[in-house]
């Protein structure tokens, strides 16, 4: 409702104009869309607690490596207190790596959970080549055990970006993980680059495995549409669906020898 009086010269009212407007269509509008939101959010969340789960043994592993290397300082700390005399300066550089190996484990773990934890997107400048770092701390136990090498090659200085920094983890891990599975069974080479075009950030996840499949790649973003026995087809349609939301865009393109690329931009001002 909304009213507006008319005044005479004495500011005296001497009339009144109203309108009453139904907005009934938009608030229902409005439901939906959060509705639709709260639906994307969950199928996300849901997918990325699936890939933590496909990744479980590799995660163990990760986690253990530090753990083990900080047990085997430890025992050098204690070798080197109980000589005649003790020799401090060793014990002291074996209690340093305890430390390092434990912030290690610490760091892996914390990345684990901001994965799993659901919570509502929350943007804020981020350094997107860190979060490729990240994630290839936690996909390195993965590439080894199917003998994929997995190497960088990231542009200096790269402009942060306002960006959901669990989202934008969560887009890395779906398109490095796809990669991997591409290469399984020979191995190779998982490449992610990153760079600035034309006033956005572009990156870059290329693989040396069989390549896209050939007549369904317009499909390959469909929700549920999987070439994977056990996939949920879930992966490819959520990154793109958050890449746009930051105001980018997600594609895939065939390698000149051998493999496939998928790339996404980010633009550079905050949206």
């Amino acid at each position: 409702m909304r009213g507006v009086p008319l005044r005479d010269p004495h500011g005296k009212i001497v009339k009144w104009y109203g309108t009453l407007t139904d907005i009934e269509d938009r608030k229902r509008t409005e439901q939906e869309r959060e509705k639709l939101r709260q639906l994307e959010a969950d199928l996300a969340h849901i997918n990325r607690v699936n890939m933590m789960g496909e990744m479980a043994a590799s995660l163990a592993h990760e986690i253990k490596q530090p753990i083990a290397a900080a047990m085997t300082s430890a025992n050098s700390c204690i070798e080197w207190l109980a000589h005649e005399p003790p020799n401090l300066d060793r014990a002291r550089a074996a209690a340093a790596k305890i430390d390092k190996y434990g912030n290690r484990a610490a760091e892996i773990i914390d990345r684990i959970r901001s994965l799993y934890k659901k919570s509502p997107s929350q943007r804020e400048l981020v350094d997107v080549n860190e979060i490729v770092r990240e994630i290839f701390t936690l996909l390195q136990g993965e590439a080894t055990r199917f003998s994929i090498e997995m190497r960088t090659e990231l542009a200096a200085e790269l402009p942060r970006v306002m960006a959901d920094r669990v989202q934008l983890q969560q887009v890395f891990m779906n398109l490095m993980l796809n990669a991997i599975e591409a290469m399984n069974e020979s191995g190779g080479e998982l490449t992610v680059t990153s760079e600035v075009q034309d006033g956005q950030l572009q990156f870059s996840v290329n693989d040396t495995g069989p390549g896209l499949p050939v007549g369904i790649v317009d499909q390959i973003f469909s929700a549920f549409f999987t070439t994977k026995s056990q996939g949920s087809g879930m992966g490819l349609a959520i990154s793109r669906s958050i890449v746009e939301s930051h105001g980018g865009r997600l594609w895939p393109s065939a390698n000149d020898g051998r493999g496939a690329s998928f790339h996404f931009t980010l633009p550079t001002e905050a949206q």
